[in-house]
């Protein structure tokens, strides 16, 4: 029904028309642009760890704190939340151990006797003694290599050596303490962090010869693996990908290049003397000036000469508390260093700052 009004009247209030709310929709022209760079389209970065929007471009922080809606992947099963785990994965296997490990676990909570009598008579029955064994062998290795503040690389490589010698039946009735200290004197050579038989035998306490002994047999143990690896050749992967298993090339003797980096910073040298014992000990093995001699007492003579030459000397006693080396077998290595002076040092060696009239005579 039209209403009718009169020139200046005003419609009523209650029977004017609704008005009809419009639906909401987003504003797609907004666009958050950084106010440096004006890129249009922006390059930006979503920083899931702190909440931050920065541009990729300039490094500018355009919104703070944003609150991460992606789905969580952490865990809190050891935090105090009454045992309770909200992960929706599990631990990957572990490479080092035996079996599938995909077994299903009943939790200990506060379900009563009948879930901890429950909890107890699962984990009787699922005991492995193999992996068993074989957690108190890689707890051992981790401690002495924490001992020597050595990387995970080198505690990863041993656990592995270790597991395939345990399984191997050449080491039945090896002492594990032996066995042990062999893989970890391999793990070092093969990690380019050499440490001597005897630094090894007074870490494990096991006898020198006990962990030559052992050290042969791994490394035979080893080159036999390789060589059957060959004949079975190439492994075919899911997807197509080939890999091919890593050829061990034996370790040899220890270079005591290796040697003298880790020696000067125990004897407190800076960085330049001990750069110059390791280009002497390079130059040492090349013209074979010490051909024969030990690593050790090589290092220690290079260590001795390098020392004079930059004004950081040290002693034959001090040099060996850190080497093992007896005083007297360092002097006699230096003198030989000393009558073949002219081939170690070169334009190269020279040019570091050495003074060659600081050397004393032997």
């Amino acid at each position: 029904m039209i209403q009718g009004l009169s020139p200046g009247a005003l419609p009523d209030a209650a029977e004017s028309p609704p008005i009809e709310q419009e639906e909401w929709r987003e504003n797609l022209n907004v666009k958050l642009i950084c106010k440096d760079c004006q890129e249009d389209p922006p390059n930006l970065y979503e920083d899931h760890a702190s909440g931050d929007v920065e541009c990729d471009t300039c490094g500018l922080v355009l919104t703070q704190r944003n609150i991460d809606v992606s789905s969580e992947w952490r865990t809190f099963s050891n935090d105090d939340q009454g045992g309770d785990d909200p992960s929706r994965v599990g631990d990957g296997p572990n490479a080092l151990l035996n079996g599938a490990q995909l077994n299903t676990s009943i939790a200990f909570g506060d379900g009563g006797m009948r879930n901890k009598e429950l909890h107890r008579a699962q984990n009787k029955s699922n005991l492995d003694k193999g992996n068993k064994q074989l957690l108190q062998a890689y707890k051992q290795i981790g401690a002495l290599c924490d001992g020597w503040q050595l990387s995970s690389a080198v505690s990863e490589t041993a656990k592995h050596l270790y597991k395939d010698a345990e399984e191997s039946r050449l080491f039945k009735g090896k002492s594990n303490e032996a066995l042990i200290a062999g893989c970890l004197f391999l793990a070092c050579r093969r990690n380019s962090v050499p440490r001597s038989f005897r630094e090894v035998m007074d870490l494990t306490k096991v006898t020198k010869k006990e962990i030559g002994r052992t050290f042969k047999l791994l490394e035979s143990f080893l080159m036999n693996k390789d060589k059957e690896a060959k004949h079975k050749g190439a492994a075919v992967l899911a997807g197509g990908v080939v890999a091919f298993d890593e050829e061990y090339k034996g370790s040899g003797n220890a270079n005591p290049s290796e040697l003298c980096n880790r020696y000067c910073s125990i004897l407190g040298m800076d960085q330049r003397t001990s750069n110059v014992a390791i280009a002497l000990a390079n130059r040492m093995t090349a013209t074979g000036a010490l051909a024969g001699r030990s690593p050790l007492s090589s290092a220690a003579a290079c260590i001795f000469m390098a020392g004079h030459l930059m004004g950081q000397p040290k002693s034959p006693k001090e040099i060996q508390t850190v080497v093992n080396v007896s005083d007297s077998t360092i002097r006699h290595a230096y003198k030989l260093l000393f009558n073949e002076k002219e081939k170690l040092l070169t334009e190269e060696i020279r040019s570091r700052g050495v003074d060659v009239e600081r050397l004393p005579k032997p």
